[in-house]
C-alpha cells in the first residue's frame, strides 16, 4: 500500500461524537501520534458518527445540570476533576459551562463536509470540540455550526442546514454501518483491520500503524 510520495498510508477511521470529551482526547493523541510519525507514514482520516444520547433534546440543557442528574453530585464531581486534569495536559481548559444536547446536526455538518476533503472534514471536527470542551459553546446551535464551518472553509453550509432532511440519510447509513457494532467510543480503525477501543496514548497509535503498515 503505497503513494507517490513513497510513504506507506495509513486510513484511519474514527467513530465518535461530538460530545464525548475522550473522542477529543483521543483526537489530540491521534494528531501528535500522526505528527510524530509523518517520516513514515501519509495519513487518511475519516471521522463518522456515534450518538451517545440520541433522545437529548434538540433545544439543550444545561451541561452541568444534566450531567449532575445523570451521574448523581459526587461522580459529577468526581469527573469533571479528571476531566479538567486531563484537559490541562493537552494545553485545554475544560469547560462546563454552556448546553449540552443532540448532536445529529453537527454530525450532519461533519459527514457534509467530508465531501469537501477529508482535511476540511478533520478540521470541522476539531473545531467543534475546540467549541463546545473550552468555549462553552452549543454544537446544536445553528449559529455555532456555521461559524465553525465557515471558519475551515466548508461551503455552502448554510443551505445544507436550512433543511433538516439533507445528509439525515446518509448519517443514519454511517450509524448503522459503524456505531451499531462497538459499545462505545472513541472507536479508531486503522487499515480496515486494526482496532483500537478509548482514548490511546501517542505511543498505541504509533505501535498499531507499525503493525497495519505490515
Amino acid at each position: 500500500m503505497a503513494n507517490p510520495s513513497m510513504k506507506k498510508l495509513i486510513r484511519l477511521d474514527v467513530v465518535s461524537d461530538t460530545v464525548c470529551p475522550w473522542c477529543f482526547v483521543g483526537k489530540r493523541n491521534l494528531n501528535k501520534a500522526m505528527a510524530l510519525s509523518s517520516n513514515e507514514f501519509d495519513f487518511e482520516v475519516r471521522w463518522h458518527p456515534y450518538m451517545l444520547n440520541p433522545s437529548a433534546p434538540r433545544e439543550g440543557v444545561k451541561k452541568s445540570e444534566f450531567y449532575r442528574q445523570k451521574f448523581g453530585v459526587h461522580q459529577f464531581e468526581r469527573m469533571m476533576s479528571r476531566m479538567s486534569e486531563v484537559f490541562r495536559g493537552l494545553g485545554l481548559e475544560y469547560d462546563t459551562s454552556g448546553l449540552t444536547g443532540n448532536t445529529l446536526d453537527s454530525h450532519r455538518l461533519i459527514t457534509f463536509s467530508g465531501h469537501q476533503g477529508l482535511e476540511k472534514q478533520n478540521a470541522l471536527v476539531e473545531e467543534l470540540f475546540v467549541n463546545y470542551f473550552t468555549q462553552g459553546k452549543y454544537i446544536g446551535d445553528r449559529q455555532v455550526l456555521l461559524e465553525a464551518a465557515n471558519k475551515v472553509g466548508v461551503a455552502g453550509a448554510a443551505e445544507f442546514l436550512e433543511d433538516p432532511k439533507n445528509g439525515l440519510d446518509e448519517v443514519n447509513e454511517e450509524l448503522a454501518k459503524h456505531a451499531t457494532r462497538i459499545n462505545g467510543v472513541p472507536h479508531f480503525v486503522i487499515n480496515g483491520k486494526h482496532q483500537l477501543n478509548g482514548a490511546q496514548a501517542p505511543e498505541v497509535f504509533m505501535r498499531a500503524f507499525q503493525a497495519a503498515s505490515k
